[in-house]
């Protein structure tokens, strides 16, 4: 035997040999056909046994997995979903808009609650984050005053609420009022 053949051999043996690019390119693509023949790993969720209810998933942030539905049993499930202090302030926004709003209609969505006056059309929504409850008014440039988050959209303002916050009521019911009375967003 050839000394270049052993040293290529050699090398081949320790995996260091040169290879053309289209030996490159075929190694390269079954390597990403073998990850692929694996099956994926999925987290366990323990089975609800007989007559007991599921614990909702909570999705990134906290936020619950709740089915689309619409009245107030879809609304009232999401807020006991909420975790911890979330759901203390889940309680009190559904409270307030109701009294502020007499006949709101209610539904979950995107796993979100929506607040509107008319069938499919809302003006309020509310969604758990990580450290805080962003309420989103659909047309919140309007409200005076303005709601002191800003969107990407440029009808929509925000209101984050974290823990430690003292709700100022009184305004966030007047923002509420002020919401239900513009037209709202077709969802």
């Amino acid at each position: 035997m050839r000394k270049s053949t052993v040293k290529s051999l050699s090398a081949v043996a320790k995996g260091t040999a040169k290879s053309s690019p289209k030996v490159a390119k075929k190694t390269a693509g079954s390597e990403v056909n073998a990850k692929a023949a694996r099956p994926r790993k999925t987290a366990l969720r323990s089975q609800p046994q007989v007559g007991q209810a599921a614990e909702p998933v909570l999705l990134s942030g906290g936020n619950p997995q709740i089915a689309k539905g619409y009245g107030e049993a879809p609304v009232q499930a999401y807020i006991a979903a909420m975790p911890g202090w979330k759901s203390d302030v889940g309680r009190r926004l559904d409270a307030l808009i109701t009294r502020t709003v007499p006949g709101v209609r209610k539904a979950v969505k995107w796993n979100s609650p929506f607040y509107g006056v008319e069938e499919g059309v809302w003006f309020l929504s509310y969604h758990c984050f990580a450290k805080y409850v962003k309420v989103a008014f659909f047309r919140g440039a309007s409200l005076r005053p303005l709601p002191p988050g800003a969107s990407r959209q440029k009808h929509v303002r925000y209101l984050d609420l974290r823990e430690a916050d003292e709700i100022d009521e009184a305004q966030l019911a007047a923002w509420v009022k002020q919401a239900s009375e513009l037209p709202g967003e077709r969802m």
